[in-house]
């Protein structure tokens, strides 16, 4: 396998003015693999707005850095474990976890909490059904085990099932950590400081990870898949901390994709300061192991810590303390370079920043020609029975119930959790200073497959709605975006919309991009994965009382704000009853999306509302379902009072329209009060919930004919159609 192409090789041999060694090229090759270089998407993610008033660290580092006042921060991260979970679920899972946590203390702060977005091919009705359980069961497991283990809850997520993930899997991970912003890490270092690796042996395990993250999906290469150790984990979290609030630490790095090749490089260039690095003083697992073995391992649970000789001794103290295996590897020195030695005789020499900057390359890029068939139109016949067809999608195991998956989680260790998973449309946590966070990851590849650019928008939009559903504000984005092959020209053509969309929300609602990740080459020999942009949206609470949930009661009016289009284009109607993915997505109009957005914070601070749900995924008849449901809380709905634009009743029920939401409110008339002076509003009082354990949904145009009419009991059995599924 050619570890550089013929134009990179020809770049390091010209700024090197010689020919690199065998390890110089497995170091470089390593650093300049897409997967840690980004050398096909650096060039457009630095198009984002990363600055704010709250952000104290941007993308480009190990975590994005929130100020929340009063002293404290909070820090955000998202990784994925793509190609590793494909090969090695439980594993690759499990792994991916390990990491994203790292990447939380190498700040200085406590993860307190992590989400997931999951993708896989269909559960059901699928040929490789099978298979895709299969990785769906371990997955979770992987995650769960790995949060249970180490204590730390996972709160929230998102799962997707699509073709286009057959014989694969998503698997991204975000974490949130706290802390107080005396203690952020700033990363620093002077001449003569040590290097210090602490954490697991350096073993054979990942060999060639980022490499193989890099390409095509062909071969399960299980040497690439690294192996997790949680117990070793949460050792370092606590040791860490420790030595973080002891201030016996300078800098801190968690090692990651590429091993030792890009932490050293990676840390040296951002320090501007010359590293020199013996080999031999690695604790390895195996003593005959060669220097490009322990240069490239990805084993995990691993970190490198910058330390004044002087403080060495207390440092040493802490990691004994909590039984963490280390070894001085090395020393800071005054120049550029990374030197590598071995039994003390120099192996590689090469400038830190020539190895952690790859040459970018300038992808091209076009339309793809799928794009013009999917917006055509191709109205399908009008359903007879709505009530068939509401039960079957909520058996549509995009939309039904995931407590399958989340039940597997342990929510609530840490006693920060507020809202758990199935409460609200975003994870709500405790923060030290009397504030709370809430956060939600969100993806739909269906819309960013027919529109990346609307698509993108539609997820940006959706993100934020809840958020602001929770009771918060939103003060921060992360992404991760997730691509097929980028020298496919239809493929780069998709990433290029996406970014344009981050970059215009991210603009026009001045809501920072405080972190995030590209991730190509998701494809297997089957083909090539649909675009999956995965949205977090960051959100702060500031009182208590604006917390809110999506569980209806009765005696309650219920609301909608927001208009309904007919735009079908990519939803999960089209696709579950018709099979059909054209016409045209929903359009996001960002003035009224933002409108929209504040008016509902305002109604949540003015106390008028009393539940709230997003209105998205499905539509709004499973948006009222999902309201309903905890409670088994009747309802008697009125489809002419809903405002819209549909010519069809079974559009204005499954459309997914954006910048919508549905309320309960026990003040109805305060509220219309408030919404009617709002310029831009639409918004309709759309009916009352009760006490009756049966939903109903009237068409006064048809002589109050009751278009719905279905008892809690049998919209509850559909809705747990995934359980169903996983547990035969």
């Amino acid at each position: 396998m050619a570890l550089l192409t013929r134009s990179e090789l020809k770049y390091l041999k010209q700024n090197l003015n010689r020919n690199p060694n065998v390890l110089e090229k497995e170091i470089v090759a390593a650093e300049w693999s897409e997967h840690c270089s980004y050398k096909s998407s650096k060039k457009y993610i630095k198009l984002f707005p990363t600055k704010g008033p709250r952000v104290l660290v941007g993308p480009g580092y190990d975590a994005g850095v929130l100020d929340i006042g009063n002293g404290y921060i909070i820090t955000i991260h998202i990784e994925s474990h793509n190609h590793p979970s494909a090969v090695e679920p439980y594993g690759g899972a499990a792994t991916g976890v390990g990491g994203v946590i790292r990447d939380i203390i190498s700040m200085g702060t406590r993860p307190i909490a992590l989400l997931n977005a999951l993708r896989f091919g269909p559960i059901d009705k699928n040929m490789y059904q099978e298979k895709s359980k299969w990785l769906l069961k371990n997955v979770v497991r992987g995650i769960s085990d790995y949060g249970n283990c180490i204590g730390i809850p996972t709160v929230g997520g998102e799962v997707e099932f699509d073709k286009s993930f057959n014989n694969y899997c998503i698997v991204d991970v975000a974490a949130i950590g706290h802390g107080k912003k005396s203690n952020l890490i700033s990363n620093r270092a002077d001449l003569g400081d040590l290097i210090i690796l602490a954490g697991g042996l350096t073993g054979r395990d990942g060999i060639h990870g980022a490499s193989f993250a890099s390409k095509k999906l062909e071969s399960e290469n299980r040497s690439a898949v690294q192996i997790p150790d949680p117990f070793l984990e949460k050792l370092l979290i606590e040791a860490t901390l420790e030595a973080v609030n002891k201030k016996v630490i300078k800098a801190i790095k968690d090692l990651g994709g590429g091993g030792l090749s890009c932490c050293l490089s990676e840390t040296s260039d951002n320090l501007n300061k010359g590293f020199e690095v013996d080999l031999d003083n690695v604790h390895k697992k195996y003593v005959n192991m060669n220097p490009t073995e322990i240069m490239i391992s990805e084993s995990q649970e691993r970190m490198l810590y910058i330390t004044e000789k002087s403080m060495f001794p207390k440092l040493k103290n802490i990691l004994e303390k909590f039984g963490i295996m280390y070894s001085i590897i090395g020393q800071v020195k005054n120049h550029r370079n990374l030197v590598i030695k071995n039994k003390g005789v120099i192996i590689a020499k090469m400038p830190s920043k020539l190895i952690s900057h790859a040459p970018l390359l300038d992808r091209k890029f076009k339309i793809p020609k799928y794009i013009k068939k999917l917006k055509r139109k191709n109205e399908p016949k009008k359903p007879n029975d709505l009530n068939k067809i509401l039960l079957k999608m909520l058996s549509n195991i995009n939309i039904a119930s995931k407590k399958w998956i989340f039940q597997q989680y342990d929510q609530e260790i840490g006693l920060r959790t507020v809202i758990r998973p199935g409460y609200s449309d975003s994870a709500v946590l405790r923060l030290d200073n009397d504030k709370f966070v809430s956060l939600k990851l969100d993806g739909n590849s269906k819309l960013c497959y027919s529109d990346p650019y609307q698509g993108t928008l539609n997820l940006l939009s959706e993100s934020c709605r809840n958020v602001i559903a929770s009771g918060a504000s939103p003060v921060g984005i992360v992404d991760h975006l997730q691509f097929g092959n980028p020298n496919n020209e239809d493929v780069f053509w998709t990433f290029r919309e996406s970014i344009r969309a981050i970059v215009d929300f991210s603009n026009f609602n001045k809501l920072p991009i405080v972190g995030g990740k590209v991730s190509f080459y998701n494809e297997t020999e089957y083909g090539q994965i649909k675009p999956t942009p995965v949205i977090g949206m960051i959100g702060l609470i500031e009182n208590e009382k604006n917390i809110m949930t999506q569980h209806l009661e009765k005696d309650q009016s219920i609301f909608i704000i927001g208009i309904t289009e007919e735009n079908m284009g990519g939803s999960e109607y089209y696709a579950e009853v018709y099979d059909l993915e054209n016409g045209d997505v929903p359009s996001v109009n960002l003035k009224h999306d933002r409108i929209v957005s504040k008016t509902v914070m305002n109604l949540i601070k003015r106390g008028l509302v009393n539940s709230i749900h997003d209105c998205s995924k499905g539509g709004l008849a499973i948006t009222l379902c999902e309201m309903a449901m905890p409670k088994k809380i009747g309802l008697q709905i009125y489809l002419n009072k809903i405002p819209n634009s549909c010519n069809r009743t079974d559009f204005i029920l499954f459309s997914e329209t954006s910048s919508r939401f549905v309320i309960s409110t026990k003040n109805p008339d305060k509220l219309k009060n408030y919404l009617n002076k709002i310029k831009g509003i639409r918004f309709g009082e759309i009916g009352t919930s009760n006490d009756s354990g049966i939903i109903r949904f009237y068409d006064i145009n048809d002589n109050n004919k009751k278009i719905i009419n279905l008892k809690m009991d049998t919209i509850e059995r559909e809705y747990d159609k995934i359980n169903e599924i996983m547990e035969n």
